[in-house]
């Protein structure tokens, strides 16, 4: 069996692609949101989103799919999967996902449409942040990672000025400002939350009037983040930090792997080296969701029509993902890849434990 090396993200970066409120779910917000989330970590200095038109057959190779089929009685659940952060060059989109999105009779994400782009979620999100107890951010991390911080805040004061400088960040819990230097790293390299895949096929499928839905709220995707432990929150942040110091290489490596549709690269340079190093975290945000969505997507399985289910590409791949869940329950599956060589689409779950990792 082929190995890759790990990619070694930092956690931070990982939420982000588990979480979709962590980072896209920010994007909408109007200009009468809380500063702090109207920085240009979030969006343009003018407020301005150009959302790239979502059209097919464009001269440049489009992102081979992370797209499964399972067969249900009537229909099928094309599982999709999505990252949350991309950019303008990344669109169109591939014939596969096109083909299934024109079919499908309803779209389901992480969150719902309507509660993506609430005016609300970013209020929440703050609220959900801040410090509580009347103490400042410094007073529980080491002085090694304050240190970090505060040379980070004075390399991106353009990414601090709207939410009234560094000082703004002492009100805040380790894991807010973790995502808020994870997403200014994330648009460093020209990746944005407006422009994620679940954003923009949320919004085609309301202009198309294609019903919609979601698989969590906000609350409960708001909650993994701020139900972590204090110490774990530090980590995060620190991984963050030492991101930056990292440079964009492993932010690029892992959006050209996602484009490139290599299942088993993303699960192994990702999902298992986040497995193995912090293992409730990966229960939490991962294996945990997963479990919970399954007896809603076997009952979307006997509903009759096509059903296109979106979320972050974690949550399809490896034996805790839901591709090879939904195959152990005796379920058909196969992935749906124009792209790929023909010994790469075999159905999933007649093979090793690794098979829903990326077929091969």
């Amino acid at each position: 069996m082929r190995r890759h090396a790990p990619l070694r993200f930092a956690r931070p970066f990982v939420l982000l692609a588990c979480l979709f409120a962590g980072g896209a779910g920010q994007a909408e917000l109007p200009l009468e949101a809380p500063p702090i989330l109207l920085s240009p970590v979030v969006l343009p200095a003018d407020g301005r989103q150009d959302v790239p038109a979502i059209g097919y057959g464009a001269l440049a190779p489009a992102p081979v799919p992370l797209l499964w089929r399972v067969a249900g009685e009537q229909g099928a659940l094309y599982l999709l999967g999505s990252f949350h952060f991309l950019k303008p060059d990344d669109y169109p989109l591939s014939e596969d996902v096109a083909a299934v999105i024109a079919g499908a009779g309803e779209v389901v994400f992480e969150l719902a449409p309507e509660e993506l782009h609430s005016p609300t979620l970013g209020l929440q999100m703050m609220q959900a942040g801040l410090r509580a107890d009347g103490s400042k951010l410094d007073d529980e991390l080491p002085p090694q990672t304050a240190q970090q911080l505060r040379a980070w805040a004075e390399a991106n004061p353009a990414s601090l000025q709207a939410a009234g400088g560094a000082s703004s960040l002492q009100m805040f819990e380790p894991w807010f400002v973790s995502l808020l230097v994870t997403t200014s790293e994330l648009g460093r390299s020209g990746l944005q939350a407006h422009l994620g895949m679940d954003a923009q096929l949320a919004r085609q499928a309301q202009a198309a009037g294609t019903p919609t839905a979601g698989l969590e709220s906000a609350e409960q995707q708001i909650g993994f983040l701020d139900g972590m432990g204090r110490l774990e929150q530090v980590q995060m942040l620190q991984e963050a930090l030492e991101q930056v110091g990292s440079g964009p290489q492993s932010i690029e490596a892992l959006h050209a792997t996602w484009r490139a549709g290599d299942a088993d690269a993303l699960w192994n340079g990702m999902g298992r080296d986040m497995h193995a190093r912090f293992p409730a975290l990966y229960a939490r945000i991962n294996t945990e969701r997963n479990d919970a969505w399954l007896p809603r997507l076997e009952q979307m399985l006997q509903q009759p029509g096509d059903i296109l289910i979106i979320v972050g590409a974690l949550h399809l791949l490896g034996p805790d993902g839901v591709v090879e869940k939904l195959a152990a329950k005796g379920y058909q599956v196969e992935r749906i890849c124009t792209a790929c060589a023909p010994q790469q689409t075999p159905p999933v779950g007649a093979g090793s434990p690794d098979s829903a990792a990326g077929a091969r």
